[in-house]
């Protein structure tokens, strides 16, 4: 018989504060496992589907292929640019530690604000959507037409929806979100694996179109017309044509970018990374070159097979479905589905692992929910993981409504809405590199951004020129996502006013 039987009495609040206190996130992510988010985060289902799009705003594959390569430059000019700020400051909390250190705690506050409200959680729903829709290739019952809960109206334009296919897709959110609650080794291993299959199945797709479903009608037909120009409306040598050209160029990589966005991901959950200062720049650099030179791979692939025009119209925009139909006409759109969903589980479980780092970071400063800056038994932001977990599941029900056009997805309003924004918040962070060579110069920084001041120089004035351009001819889907980072402007001063009555 135990003389000394556990407790089971609550313990007092005193206490828990100082079980909290004493919680600290385990440092349990090396290099390899740091890669791994990274390149996770990054390959989802994108790479699948908007070439189709940018495609059609190009005119040739030429143009085409090279809006990839200014894509894989912007990127990898961002990573190593990120390296410094990481290896500088290694806390928690990536793009909201970095802007509130460089400029003030309101512009990280209002980062951290879009990237709660619609960028992450937005995406995570997005993405789980789309996991959805491709099992629903192979299980047709799921689909967001076949309604489990008839639409409920809360305007003549909003509506709360419960499909098979959304159902779906809470479940993954809700399955991801447990699973990261159970600690940072469980989460790792899930993001390992599905990185590492998709990776496998990504490189075999690239092979078989460079081997077995290599075209040559379609390759020669792509290199007769490699520079063929879009229709501009001006004269080919006239400056108005290269404007155009320009800004038609500009506008291309809100698609490739957002193909290969969230690669920083991993900066949130950097007190989680085992010696930060060196892994966090390595697994950047890593992480983004191998994912952008897999991502120019595969749209050379997609031109072996294809011709350009059969990648402008493929089918609901799905070009690697396309590619392999016309490899394994039998089986090759049941193939790219289960392709499609290992690449969309691994890229959520990495969202779902990444943005709460963000938010416990802002709660420990009084400027999120104050639960969300508390650490669960297995030292990982339950709270935080939840709260994400919630909003990105009401993102999911929550639909548009249109008497044109029926139905749709709130979130992909949002994420439209949002893309200049966030490609905002990019800019001055990879400026905050030099803001901070200047306001810092004493600063410990292990690792300094190669080419310096050219490399973070060039991310700014190519994001500069896309954000330009996007603002310019996209007003309608633009102008509101700057509307919506400035709607945090009031809820900052609320949340500093609460912040400081509780303090005082």
């Amino acid at each position: 018989m135990n003389p000394n039987p556990p407790t089971t009495r609550r313990l007092s609040r005193e206490e828990r504060e100082e079980l909290q206190v004493k919680r600290k996130p385990k440092r349990a992510l090396g290099l390899f496992d740091s890669t791994m988010v990274v390149i996770g985060v990054m390959i989802g289902s994108g790479i699948f589907i908007v070439p189709a799009g940018m495609a059609r705003i190009l005119g040739g594959p030429g143009w085409f292929l090279a809006a990839w390569v200014f894509a894989a430059v912007l990127t990898i000019a961002a990573a190593l640019s990120f390296g410094e700020l990481a290896s500088m400051m290694p806390g928690g909390g990536g793009m909201y530690l970095y802007l509130r250190e460089a400029y003030s705690p309101l512009w990280g506050f209002l980062y951290g604000w879009t990237l709660f409200s619609v960028i992450q959680t937005g995406t995570i729903a997005a993405v789980a959507v789309a996991f959805a829709r491709f099992l629903g290739v192979l299980a047709p019952s799921i689909s967001e037409s076949h309604y489990l809960v008839a639409p409920l109206h809360l305007s003549s334009h909003y509506a709360l929806t419960l499909s098979t296919a959304q159902l779906v897709a809470l479940l993954v959110i809700a399955l991801l979100t447990a699973t990261n609650t159970l600690g940072i080794e469980y989460a790792k291993i899930v993001q390992n694996a599905f990185t590492v299959a998709k990776l496998g199945a990504l490189a075999a797709l690239i092979l078989l179109g460079l081997t077995v479903g290599w075209n040559s009608s379609a390759v020669h037909t792509n290199i007769a017309a490699f520079w063929q120009r879009p229709a501009t409306g001006h004269p080919v040598t006239s400056l108005g044509a290269i404007l155009s050209l320009l800004m038609v160029f500009c506008v291309s990589q809100s698609g490739s970018l957002f193909a290969a966005d969230a690669w920083h991901d991993i900066t949130f959950a950097a007190e989680e990374v085992k010696d930060p200062r060196r892994t966090l720049p390595r697994s950047l650099a890593i992480g983004t070159v191998i994912v952008m030179l897999l991502y120019l791979a595969a749209n050379i692939a997609y031109l072996a097979v294809l011709g350009f025009p059969e990648i402008q119209h493929a089918p609901h925009d799905r070009v690697a479905t396309a590619m392999l139909q016309q490899i394994f006409p039998a089986w090759g759109g049941a193939a790219l589905a289960v392709l499609i969903m290992v690449s969309t589980f691994g890229c959520i479980n990495s969202l779902v692992l990444a943005g709460p780092r963000a938010y416990y970071a802002m709660a420990r400063d009084k400027l999120f929910f104050p639960a969300a800056g508390r650490l669960n038994r297995a030292s990982v932001p339950g709270w935080s993981l939840a709260m994400q977990g919630v909003w990105a599941a009401l993102l999911v029900l929550l639909t548009t409504y249109s008497p044109v056009t029926g139905y749709g997805n709130l979130y992909s309003d949002l994420l439209d809405y949002i893309i200049s924004a966030a490609l905002l918040f990019y800019i001055l962070t990879i400026a905050a590199v030099v803001v901070l060579r200047h306001k810092r110069p004493d600063a410990e920084r292990p690792y300094r951004t190669p080419g310096y001041p050219v490399i973070p120089a060039i991310y700014v004035v190519g994001a500069s020129a896309v954000v330009l351009c996007l603002f310019i001819d996209r007003p309608a889907t633009t102008w509101p996502g700057l509307a919506l980072v400035i709607a945090g402007l009031p809820v900052y001063w609320v949340v500093r006013r609460a912040g400081s009555r509780n303090t005082s």
